[in-house]
């Protein structure tokens, strides 16, 4: 949610936080707006809409000189997204500028206050109260890091600032809590960013900011502080993505190029831990005394990613013979879960900053519960508060739905489920051996469903059902797990209403609303249990039901007798067979929301990364 970009330097800063702004465009955002110290005045252009508007209103940069600036793309929390209510905000007399992402929880109660002792506002912002907060002390402390730090001990909620004042027009100050914020190095530059994408064509050398930090800085120099404003020495990491990565590469949209490097990055999360056969961890201290006396995991997750935790469930009970519990991250806190050191909590998350998230990791902290965390950004908030991490190495994911984040967190799942097992001795030597064995082929299983016969496949089924307005996901047993996350693509991303179930339920309330046109997924590749998925396809189909199927080559025939639109994926060990059956699911979805002239990487209303609760 929201984007952040600052930029001192020798260079005209408007058409770089313009280009940092265009590749934080997958956050989410409704407005976006600039502000650049010019000839001595914080000089500020904001608008509602993309960020195309503000760029045109401002001829991509050129219309405001200067070479020190802030910029932002804002997700409307306080306020309904308008111009006014677009970041950078100003203070009452001009003199501070912020962007913010995160929320100030008592704003209201400062803004009473400030209100009192004569300022005065115009936004229905709460960010506008931080800039209001900051002049005020500034007026009265005439120290400009001074009044930052004043303003900021009163803030409750979560922040992630970047700050300008009018009389130093060569020092930017920033401040981070519970909000994302890096901090980019360069050559007689330097940058600020909510995510690495926004500043990587310029430099490859970042720190991500701790929960605390203030970073003051200017062109040449920068001075750290931790949360008690002691100066603290910040090594930088050197970020390898290839800048491509976070390209498309000649792919119309982000979303189908990702769906495309999922053989890459599932191979890239799975190769590197998997030596002479075996499973290795190198990250992860779980000794086998500690799991012995393990009672139950917890799975811990939003979106998306908690769809890997229902599966994990069906993955990690059969391999490891340990109780499973996915639960949401919103709910995890407020469920008072019975917690401690018998308990482990992997907790799932692709930016590492997600804000529910988070806090349930603190929770399962501070009751004493043992933490493994699965994320993609090294040194995210997460990622450093876990007690073990696991990072999936997916590199930068831009579409807002997750396709490649999906598919090599569920990889994480299996390296878990097999390592553990291995240490407590319930899976077979002989099962060990096989499943690893299909690991090691699972990237190319996924390319053989990515063929060009197989899309195009996919997008003439697409071109049969895009017009529907109800559809309904069914499966049993991991099919029904894989369906709930195939159904999240098409909300997302197509706007259709789309519920799963599992297929036993149908007949317990669900069968109701099916008539003649609602479409049906049937997802089919458990063997076991195939033809008991075949008998709720012909209850649907006896109502009228239209019916796409997914199954494995083995049961193309049988499955054909009963539904025309059929797509087949590889077989692979029955465990890792959810890795090959969401990939038509995530193509589909694709296919539908283009024939629906949807805006496919940016869906209205959601953002990336939800950094505020």
């Amino acid at each position: 949610m929201c984007g952040i970009v600052g930029y001192l330097g020798t260079r005209q800063a408007a058409p770089i936080l313009l280009d940092g702004l265009s590749k934080l465009e997958y956050r989410g955002y409704d407005s976006a707006g600039v502000c650049v110290m010019s000839n001595g005045e914080l000089k500020v252009a904001k608008s509602k809409g993309r960020l195309a508007t503000l760029s045109g209103l401002i001829d991509g940069g050129r219309a405001i000189q200067g070479t020190f600036g802030i910029g932002h793309t804002r997700w409307a929390t306080h306020g309904a997204p308008s111009d006014i209510n677009s970041h950078p905000h100003i203070a009452d007399a001009g003199k501070i500028a912020v962007v913010h992402n995160g929320i100030i929880e008592n704003y209201l109660r400062l803004k009473e206050d400030l209100v009192r002792k004569g300022k005065h506002f115009q936004s229905e912002t709460d960010t506008e109260v931080v800039a209001n907060l900051i002049e005020y002390y500034y007026d009265r402390l005439q120290d400009f890091p001074r009044a930052v730090r004043r303003a900021v001990g009163q803030l409750e909620g979560s922040y992630a600032l970047g700050i300008l004042c009018q009389d130093f027009p060569g020092t930017m100050i920033a401040v981070k809590k519970e909000s994302p914020l890096i901090f980019g190095f360069g050559e007689g530059e330097n940058f600020i960013a909510s995510d690495v994408p926004a500043i990587l064509k310029y430099t490859r050398k970042v720190v991500y900011l701790n929960d605390g930090d203030t970073v003051i800085f200017t062109k040449d120099t920068a001075r750290f502080y931790d949360a008690f404003y002691d100066p603290v020495e910040k090594t930088p990491e050197t970020i390898d993505w290839d800048i491509s990565a976070a390209e498309k590469c000649g792919y119309d949209h982000f979303m189908i190029k990702e769906i495309h490097e999922q053989p890459k990055a599932v191979k890239g999360t799975l190769s590197p831990r998997i030596r002479d056969g075996r499973v290795v961890l190198d990250d992860v201290t779980l000794s086998k005394e500690y799991l012995e006396e393990l009672k139950r995991i917890y799975i811990v997750a939003c979106g998306s990613s908690y769809y890997v935790g229902c599966l994990g469930k069906h993955i990690l009970e059969k391999t490891c013979r340990i109780p499973v519990e996915p639960i949401l991250a919103s709910e995890f806190r407020y469920s008072e879960p019975v917690l401690g050191s018998d308990t482990l909590v992997l907790i799932i998350s692709q930016s590492g900053e997600t804000a529910d998230t988070k806090a349930a990791l603190m929770e399962a902290k501070r009751q004493g519960a043992r933490t493994l965390a699965i994320v993609n950004v090294v040194g995210s908030a997460i990622a450093k508060e876990a007690d073990d991490v696991i990072y999936t190495w997916a590199g930068p994911e831009i579409a807002v739905a997750t396709t490649k984040a999906f598919s090599t967190q569920l990889s994480v799942i299996y390296l878990i489920a097999l390592y553990i097992a291995d240490l407590l001795e319930t899976i077979r030597p002989e099962e060990y051996d096989t499943i690893v064995n299909e690991l090691l082929k699972l990237d190319q299983k996924i390319a053989l469903c990515l063929t060009n016969d197989n899309v195009q496949k996919i997008r003439y089924y697409a071109e049969q059902y895009f017009k529907v307005h109800d559809a309904f996901f069914i499966g049993r047993n991991v099919d029904s797990a894989i369906c709930l996350e195939g159904s999240l693509k098409l909300k997302e991303i197509a706007y259709i209403h789309s519920e799963a179930y599992a297929a036993g339920e149908l007949k317990h309330g669900p069968i109701s609303l099916i008539e003649e046109g609602t479409l049906v997924v049937a997802v089919a590749t458990v063997d076991s249990l195939f033809d008991k998925t075949m008998s709720n396809v012909k209850e649907v189909r006896a109502r009228g039901a239209d019916v796409f199927g997914v199954t494995t080559e083995k049961h193309e025939a049988e499955i054909k007798k009963t539904v025309p639109s059929v797509i087949t994926v590889p077989a692979t060990h029955p465990m890792l067979q959810p890795s090959l059956t969401i990939i038509p699911l995530q193509t589909f979805a694709y296919y539908i929301a283009l024939l629906r002239d949807c805006d496919v990487d940016k869906p209205r209303n959601l953002a990336k990364s939800v950094t505020v609760e």
